[in-house]
C-alpha cells in the first residue's frame, strides 16, 4: 500500500511539473497555439463544433500585448524551426464556394549569414542535403532525386546556372540550409493538403496554369523549388517555366520611381537616428567591440545580429576569441537581446511615422496591380479558371520584398517576415443560387448582398487569414454580412486608394511629384 501511495504520488508531482514546463514555454512563444486549437475554441464559444465544416470565420489578429515582446522569444519564432505541427487556414470557404486561383509569396527559408564578424569562427554548417540530418522531411530524398532532372524545365536567363540544391559541406554566404529546404517543403506540403479537396491545382494542369518567379539567388530559386515540389510532388518538368525576377521588388519593367527611394531614404535617416539615441544600445556595442578587439565602427559595420541569429537558429554557441592569458571573451545571449530589443522598438517607431508605409506603397505598386491583371480579363474582375489560364504562380522573394508588401496591403501590425514566411492570395467565386433560395431573396427584397457569381478574395499570412486587417477589407467587416471580401475591393484600393497616403492619384503622379 506504501509502495503504491508514492507511486501515485510521484505521478501527481510529475504531471503538475510537466504542466507548468508547459505553460512556460507558451508563455515565452516558444509552443505557438495552433490555428486548429484556436477555432476549436472559437467554435466552443459558438455553441459546439456541430455544422461548422465549410463555415468562412473573418479570421483577426491577436489583441497587441500591452508588455513588450520577449526578443529572445521573437528571435526563436523568427528562425521558424520546424519542429512542431503546424495548421493552416488556408483553402477554407463557405459551402460550394469555387476555388478560381491562388497567388502566393514566400521568403527563403533559413540561410546561412550575408555577414561575418570579424576575428570569430563562422558557424560550422553543412550545406548539402542528407536524411541522417535533421531537420529532415519524408519527401526531401524524392526532392533531390527529382532536382536532378531540372534540365528538361524551362528556365529563363540567367536560371538556368543557378545551382537547384545547396550542395556546399561548408555553408557559403547566403546560401540555403537544409533546414530552409525542409521550411518549404512543409510549406508546400501544407497548402497540397488544404488545395486537395478542392482539386487545386488540377492534376492535368497546363504550362499557363502554374508557374514559378524567383530573383536570381540561389537560396530565393532552390526555397521556390522546395515549396513548388511540397505543393505538387513529382511535378512533370517539362510543363513548368521558372521566371526572373531582377529586382527583390518584383517591379518588371515599372521599376523606375524616384519618390520611392526619397522616401526609403528618409526612413533609412529615422532608422540611424533612433539606433543612435539608445544609450543601451550604445554601450552594448562597445562591450561587444572590445571583447572581439575590434573598433565600435568595424563591428556594426559586420552587423554581428546577422550572424548571432544563425547561430541561436541552429543552436551553435555564441562566438569566442582568445584573449592572450588563457581565457576567451564571448559575445553574450544578453548583448544579443539588447540588440533584438532595439529591432523591436525600431518597428514599432516605424510604424508609427510611416514613412516606410509610403515607401511600401510606391515599392509594392508594380507588384500588387500584376495581381489583378493576372486574375481578370475585364473590368467586372471576372477570373477564368479553363482555357489555360493561370490558376497558381509562385514568388519566391526575400525579406524586403515581403515586408512592404505587408505594409502596403496595411498589414501593420504583421510581425516581420521570418524564415519561409508565406503570405497566400486566394480567390473564390459565389455558387449561383439555386431556385428556392432566389425565391426566398425576392420575397425578402434581396436584401442579401452576395451576388451570384460573385469573385472574393482573401489574404492569409503564415495559414492565418488577415483578410479583414487588409487596408481595402477593415471597414468591409463591420459594414456588411458577406462571409468574405470582395475582390472590386481590392482593386479599387491597387488602382486608385492606396495613393492616397502619398497624396496622389496614380503610380506616376506619385511617383514624380515634386516635394513640398
Amino acid at each position: 500500500m506504501l509502495a503504491r501511495n508514492r507511486f501515485l504520488l510521484l505521478v501527481m508531482v510529475g504531471g503538475a511539473a510537466l504542466a507548468i514546463i508547459s505553460l512556460s514555454l507558451q508563455f515565452l512563444n516558444l509552443i505557438p497555439t495552433t490555428p486548429l486549437l484556436e477555432e476549436r475554441l472559437l467554435q466552443a464559444a459558438d455553441g459546439g463544433i456541430g455544422g461548422a465544416v465549410g463555415k468562412s470565420r473573418k479570421r483577426v489578429f491577436p489583441a497587441p500585448h500591452t508588455l513588450k515582446p520577449n526578443p529572445i522569444a521573437e528571435a526563436y519564432s523568427y528562425c521558424n524551426t520546424p519542429n512542431h505541427t503546424e495548421q493552416a487556414w488556408e483553402g477554407h470557404s463557405p459551402a460550394d464556394y469555387k476555388l478560381l486561383s491562388v497567388q502566393v509569396m514566400i521568403r527563403h527559408g533559413d540561410r546561412y549569414p550575408l555577414y561575418y564578424i570579424p576575428k570569430t569562427k563562422r558557424p560550422a554548417i553543412d550545406c548539402t542535403l542528407s536524411t541522417s540530418r535533421k531537420p529532415s522531411h519524408p519527401l526531401l530524398n524524392s526532392f533531390i532525386r527529382h532536382m536532378g532532372q531540372g534540365a528538361q524545365g524551362h528556365w529563363e536567363s540567367p536560371l538556368g546556372s543557378v545551382p537547384r540544391l545547396p550542395n556546399h559541406s561548408a555553408c557559403e554566404m547566403g546560401e540555403l540550409t537544409q533546414t530552409g529546404v525542409v521550411q518549404h517543403l512543409r510549406n508546400g506540403q501544407l497548402l497540397h493538403k488544404a488545395y486537395r479537396r478542392h482539386s487545386f491545382p488540377p492534376a492535368d494542369w497546363t504550362p499557363r496554369q502554374v508557374w514559378l518567379e524567383t530573383t536570381g539567388k540561389s537560396r530565393t530559386l532552390q526555397s521556390g523549388l522546395a515549396f513548388l515540389y511540397g505543393l505538387l510532388p513529382d511535378f512533370d518538368w517539362t510543363k513548368l517555366t521558372v521566371r526572373h525576377q531582377w529586382s527583390t521588388l518584383f517591379c518588371g519593367s515599372a521599376c523606375d520611381c524616384p519618390a520611392r527611394n526619397r522616401h526609403l531614404e528618409e526612413e533609412q535617416r529615422r532608422q540611424y537616428r533612433l539606433r543612435v539615441s539608445d544609450t543601451q544600445l550604445e554601450r552594448t556595442y562597445a562591450d561587444m567591440a572590445r571583447t572581439l578587439g575590434l573598433l565600435t565602427r568595424q563591428l556594426r559595420a559586420a552587423n554581428p545580429i546577422d550572424s548571432l541569429l544563425c547561430h541561436l537558429c541552429h543552436g551553435i554557441s555564441f562566438p569566442c576569441v582568445p584573449m592572450g592569458d588563457g581565457t576567451y571573451g564571448c559575445l553574450t545571449m544578453a548583448q544579443f537581446a539588447v540588440i533584438r530589443r532595439q529591432q523591436l522598438d525600431d518597428e514599432v517607431d516605424r510604424r508609427r511615422v510611416g514613412l516606410y508605409h509610403k515607401y511600401a506603397i510606391l515599392a509594392m505598386y508594380p507588384y500588387s496591380i500584376g495581381l489583378p491583371q493576372r486574375w481578370s480579363d475585364n473590368e467586372a474582375g471576372r477570373a477564368r479558371r479553363a482555357g489555360g489560364e493561370e490558376v497558381f504562380s509562385l514568388s519566391s522573394a526575400h525579406d524586403v520584398t515581403v515586408a512592404p508588401l505587408l505594409s502596403a496591403l496595411g498589414l501593420e501590425e504583421a510581425r516581420f517576415p521570418r524564415f519561409a514566411a508565406r503570405l497566400v492570395f486566394e480567390l473564390w467565386k459565389s455558387p449561383p443560387a439555386t431556385q428556392g433560395q432566389q425565391k426566398k431573396k425576392a420575397g425578402k427584397g434581396d436584401k442579401s448582398k452576395v451576388k451570384d457569381g460573385e469573385v472574393f478574395i482573401r489574404v492569409l499570412y503564415n495559414g492565418e487569414d488577415v483578410t479583414y486587417h487588409t487596408s481595402f477589407c477593415r471597414s468591409h467587416v463591420t459594414n456588411t454580412n458577406q462571409p468574405l471580401c470582395p475582390l472590386k475591393n481590392f482593386l479599387s484600393f491597387v488602382r486608385r486608394d492606396m495613393f492616397s497616403v502619398v497624396n496622389a492619384t496614380s503610380y506616376q503622379e506619385a511617383c514624380y511629384k515634386r516635394p513640398g
